[in-house]
């Protein structure tokens, strides 16, 4: 899982590798160039101890070998005097050697003098210590400076984003649809400014928007509820003459119930289209909402010879918007009557859960993810526009409820609405 750092961060971050690549190379820079130094000033000095060794021997052949802490001195004038030699300086030949005996790097000149053989053995280990020093120095340099500059590019990308950030914390605030004081202010950035009012733009241009949407749905709201209203109120009075055959009466109630789900489907799409909240919460029988949402659609249960099964306690009530369950009840149940050939409709409720079960022709396993998109229709949907189950999901969503699947073709669909 790939690790995303915030823009301050990154801006700290590629100040404290910026500053530790130039404290680096300049500490190898110094470094290398110190440990050069120091190779140059030893073999200068081991080539000066030798020129003037060599020509004290010259001065006294009989002149004995001296012995310092760092610097040694050795005469080869016969071969007893070369076998007494330490092991290391046997085999030299003339010239300048770096050599190591034990932990310990020597660096050693060879000179012929007269018949002698000259040695001056020089230890270089302070030397090397030195080196090794300065390269930890480089080295705890180097991370204190990385510590250094990722504080500092810490507190100073805050400085520089914070008009940034601010402006991130009022976008988050914006509202669609709400009037918010313009984004762009006196003391900005010019940078900062200009995004600024790219997003007053937006704004504007999404208020725009939701105006004339607004008033779209509330003219269509206007121009649908008034046919619906007529007629259902021409239903009624229609359903109330006496004189009216049984057989008319049974076409007056269909087109009342057809007038019921527009007006229901109505309210529906416009709430999906409108994002509204649906209402005050207040306790609700879960019994009646559930007989009101399938009354509608009792006649279509009967015609096609299901079975209405409810197991419901009386007294069993939920605080919630009763118009959003009502929504989502219908839209299940309608649902459920389109894909059930023969059996059963059962609505359950216990703990929390509301279930509306079938034993229609249940639903492909590959059709679950998608089954809450709108528009979306399986391969044995009948009529409908693929919007019930998408207006039963936003509901949800929006309500703070849960709702499950479970779906076995041929053997039916189970919708579950867990309520927190």
């Amino acid at each position: 899982m790939a690790i995303k750092f915030d823009l301050r961060l990154r801006v700290a971050l590629a100040l404290a590798l910026a500053c530790m690549l130039v404290v680096g190379a300049l500490g190898i820079t110094l470094y290398t160039a110190s440990e050069e130094l120091e190779d140059a000033l030893v073999e200068e000095l081991v080539e000066g101890e030798i020129s003037y060794f060599a020509q004290r021997y010259r001065e006294n052949p009989q002149l004995p070998p001296q012995s310092g802490s760092l610097l040694k001195t050795y005469i080869a004038r016969t071969p007893s005097e070369a076998a007494a030699l330490p092991q290391y300086l046997r085999g030299l030949k003339p010239g300048q050697h770096e050599i190591f005996h034990g932990k310990d790097e020597l660096h050693v000149a060879v000179r012929d003098v007269g018949g002698a053989r000259l040695y001056v053995v020089y230890d270089v280990s302070l030397h090397e210590q030195r080196i090794s020093d300065f390269k930890l120095l480089v080295v705890m340099s180097v991370i204190g400076i990385a510590l250094v500059s990722l504080w500092l590019g810490h507190w100073l990308s805050g400085v520089l984003v914070r008009q940034v950030t601010d402006l991130a914390r009022r976008v988050n605030e914006l509202t669609p649809g709400a009037t918010h004081r313009p984004l762009a202010q006196p003391g900005q950035d010019e940078d900062v400014a200009l995004l600024a009012r790219a997003f007053d733009d937006y704004q504007a241009r999404i208020m725009s928007l939701i105006r004339r949407e607004q008033e779209f749905t509330a003219n269509a709201s206007h121009e649908l509820r008034t046919p619906l209203t007529a007629i259902r109120t021409s239903c009624e009075l229609l359903a109330a003459d006496a004189s009216l055959g049984e057989k008319a009466r049974s076409r007056v109630d269909m087109i009342n119930a057809a007038a019921e789900r527009m007006t229901e489907q109505m309210e529906a799409l416009l709430f999906l289209a409108r994002e509204q909240e649906l209402g005050e919460l207040e306790a609700v029988s879960v019994a009646a909402c559930v007989a009101e949402a399938a009354e509608p659609y009792r006649a279509d249960i009967d015609r096609n010879g299901l079975r209405l099964e409810t197991d419901i306690e009386p007294e069993a009530t939920l605080t919630i918007d009763p118009r959003a369950l009502h929504l989502v009840l219908a839209n299940l149940i309608r649902n459920a009557v389109q894909h059930t050939g023969h059996g059963f409709i059962r609505v359950t409720y216990a703990s929390r859960r509301l279930t509306v079960a079938d034993s229609g022709t249940g639903i492909a396993p590959r059709h679950l993810p998608r089954l809450f998109e709108r528009f979306y229709r399986g391969d044995n949907e009948r009529g409908g526009f693929g919007l019930g189950l998408a207006i039963v999901k936003r509901i949800c969503d929006q309500c703070g409820w849960r709702i499950e699947v479970e779906s076995h073709p041929g053997k039916g669909s189970a919708f579950t609405i867990v309520f927190p």
